[in-house]
């Protein structure tokens, strides 16, 4: 009989028969390939353990410091966790600008002065009070308008009497001595023209600075010298003057420090360069300015 009309539990008997080990594998069913496995050449991978490296520490996301008291850090900056709100400084204000204020006359070195200027023959009116604010004022002005008898300022100039004083003994013992020797041809000197006294300002007219002496009436500035044969010498750069007029500037400008505390020429600088600068200023231990 052909074996495929025999019955299953028959072929098995046969099989048994045929010494056939009683403890034979049985075949396995095999699972299904991967899709490399199906490409015919590549095995399927191996899972690798969740091993953690020594060598790399876990590296855990830094946290930013957050500003304490529900202060609120500005965009794009955040306060330190270790600075307290009360360390943080304010943003500092300018300083408020200093109160200027007229210093008053003493009453008796005002009379002596007076007295003074009188008997120098100089020819002036007291004034009232001047005060302009912001400092510009004086205590005690007066105007003056002759500063020796024959000789005119021009034009008259409001002033305190002590540079009133200066200005007339500076004339009578430096500025006619100087023009009888240079300028003898010329005649007397009959007037000194002025280019500013008091007016309220800052130092060379200045938007930002310190107030200038002229605010106190404190100042006169000389722009030239009349002569009388008519004949003005009027203030230039003249250091390389060789001329007899060169000389009689250089001359008064250097006796003025005998003067005045402050004297500024031509050859300061660009803001004094057609007049004379003349200032009574107080300075400690009696310093000079004289350029």
């Amino acid at each position: 009989m052909p074996l495929r009309f025999l019955s299953p539990f028959l072929f098995i008997l046969l099989l048994a028969s045929a010494g056939l080990p009683e403890n034979a594998p049985v075949p396995q069913e095999k699972p299904p390939a991967t899709e490399t496995e199906q490409g015919g050449k590549v095995a399927t991978p191996q899972e690798k353990p969740d091993v953690k490296s020594e060598a790399t520490p876990e590296v855990k996301p830094e946290k930013k410091p957050q500003a304490k008291n529900d202060e609120k850090a500005p965009a794009g900056e955040e306060i330190p966790a270790d600075i307290k709100p009360e360390t943080v400084q304010p943003q500092m204000k300018p300083a408020p600008e200093p109160v200027l204020t007229i210093k008053p006359e003493d009453e008796k070195e005002y009379a002596t002065c007076l007295a003074d200027l009188k008997a120098i023959g100089a020819v002036f009116k007291e004034e009232p009070r001047i005060d302009d604010g912001k400092g510009c004022g004086i205590d005690k002005p007066l105007t003056l308008s002759t500063v020796l008898p024959g000789i005119t300022l021009k034009p008259e100039g409001k002033m305190r009497c002590e540079t009133a004083l200066e200005l007339a003994r500076w004339t009578k013992e430096a500025v006619l001595p100087a023009a009888k020797v240079a300028l003898e041809s010329e005649g007397e000197l009959t007037t000194i023209n002025q280019a500013s006294s008091y007016i309220c300002r800052l130092r060379n007219n200045a938007k930002t600075g310190k107030i200038s002496e002229h605010a106190r009436g404190n100042a006169i500035d000389i722009a030239s010298f009349t002569f009388k044969n008519g004949k003005s010498i009027e203030i230039q750069p003249r250091d390389e003057d060789s001329t007899l007029a060169g000389a009689f500037q250089r001359a008064v400008t250097a006796t003025g420090c005998l003067y005045f505390e402050t004297v500024l020429d031509p050859g300061s600088d660009e803001a004094h360069e057609n007049h004379l600068h003349f200032d009574v200023i107080e300075r400690k231990g009696g310093y000079r300015y004289c350029r």
